[in-house]
């Protein structure tokens, strides 16, 4: 018999029910350190005490209007993220799947309004992630995100991640935009070098295509900056933001540049949900807190030093661990072991990590991680490791 939850996932045996910081309490009392902060979704770790104060203050106002009408809290984090980034223009979804159906209709809808109908391609890159809808699942093209959903949504085609040659190939007269992730996270914590972000946008002012940036896991502060592409100096035409924008509260976001949004009219899209009081109210705070420098600078601080915790973790470890990747407090370990054992000795040691592509171990903990847990979490994953090398070699 199915049960009453769609059986989707391969959930662990773990049901946590409070969070404090970065620990999460399960229902049978033990305490786990969190090292995967929902997937880069709890920047700010759990029950944060201003985001418990903006929610409360704004659940005793008002939750839910719909966008019929003006949102003095959507226009108010609209001007913090335009203020604060390329962008001139903000919509607000619920998830990243949500931004990125909008990112690919604001490409295509930019050049139909130019004359330019059949510009419809988006070019994206193998190992990408982008979401669960049909327009994500085209963007990634892998066989497990497609496979058994009917025909594929055409106009995407993916080019091999380094491939400059097959890049340049790919493009025609039809291209409308690349997508890209600045740093591939399902994919298995891939950064794009900084002089190949420079290079695709030179190709897309060269081309005259526009350049979409997936931010919804690296942007809001995970990189060190509070978006990932300002390390290359360039900025994107659109971005797609999620994740840690709401730090727990569903919200989501694409910003634009004008001419890129000037498509986007009245009637041409929408959100019932996106961008209400409730989590405009959240994510207005998130803002504040993760768009001051000195907070980013302690994101800085603590990533270098998790870093090299984790060098140490691979020179004593050798048969379970290849090398460290990643940038900021996005990192990723390349396993020589099976990566999902080493998750599940790390749920053993009480540590809470996340799997990704080509055998790696996301750690994505929260951005304020005091230096007393990471160090907790260093000795838990050295216990963890331990634990596999055990196992291998019994």
């Amino acid at each position: 018999m199915i049960p009453s939850v769609l059986p989707t996932y391969n959930r662990a045996p773990l049901s946590f029910v409070k969070g404090e910081g970065s620990w999460l309490i399960e229902a049978d009392g033990r305490r786990f350190l969190d090292m995967g902060a929902g997937i880069a979704v709890n920047a700010l770790g759990h029950a944060h005490p201003d985001l418990i104060a903006a929610l409360t203050a704004q659940a005793g106002k008002l939750w839910h209007t719909s966008n019929l009408y003006q949102i003095p809290q959507q226009q108010a984090l609209a001007d913090k993220l335009v203020d604060a980034t390329f962008a001139d223009t903000v919509f607000f979804t619920n998830s990243g799947t949500e931004s990125c159906e909008l990112a690919v209709k604001m490409a295509r809808k930019y050049f139909y309004d130019q004359g330019q109908p059949d510009r419809i391609g988006i070019i994206a890159f193998d190992g990408a992630f982008h979401g669960r809808s049909h327009a994500a699942i085209a963007a990634a093209g892998s066989e497990k995100m497609v496979k058994g959903f009917g025909p594929v949504l055409p106009g995407f085609t993916q080019v091999a991640w380094g491939d400059h040659d097959g890049l340049h190939a790919a493009i025609d007269d039809t291209t409308a935009a690349i997508l890209i992730e600045p740093v591939q996270g399902e994919g298995g914590i891939r950064p794009l070098p900084d002089q190949c972000l420079k290079g695709l946008r030179d190709l897309c002012d060269e081309k005259g295509i526009l350049l979409i940036a997936d931010e919804v896991q690296c942007g809001m502060g995970r990189t060190g900056k509070l978006f990932a592409h300002e390390w290359a100096g360039v900025d994107p035409d659109i971005m797609m933001v999620a994740k840690g924008i709401g730090g727990g509260f569903p919200l989501g976001a694409v910003l634009a540049i004008e001419d890129a949004a000037r498509g986007m009219t009245a009637g041409t899209h929408g959100s019932t949900y996106g961008g209400n009081p409730l989590a405009c109210a959240v994510g207005s705070k998130v803002m504040d807190i993760i768009s001051d420098p000195a907070f980013l600078r302690s994101v800085n601080e603590i990533a270098g030093d998790l870093r090299q915790g984790l060098e140490g973790l691979v020179a004593a470890h050798p048969d379970v661990f290849d090398h460290v990747r990643g940038t900021g407090l996005m990192l990723g370990l390349k396993c020589k072991a099976t990566n999902t054992d080493v998750v599940a000795a790390a749920y053993d040691a009480q540590l809470i990590t996340v799997p990704a592509a080509d055998n790696v171990v996301r750690l994505l903990p929260p951005l304020n991680l005091t230096q007393a847990d990471m160090a907790e979490a260093l000795s838990r994953l050295d216990a963890a490791a331990t634990q596999v090398a055990t196992n291998r070699n019994t």
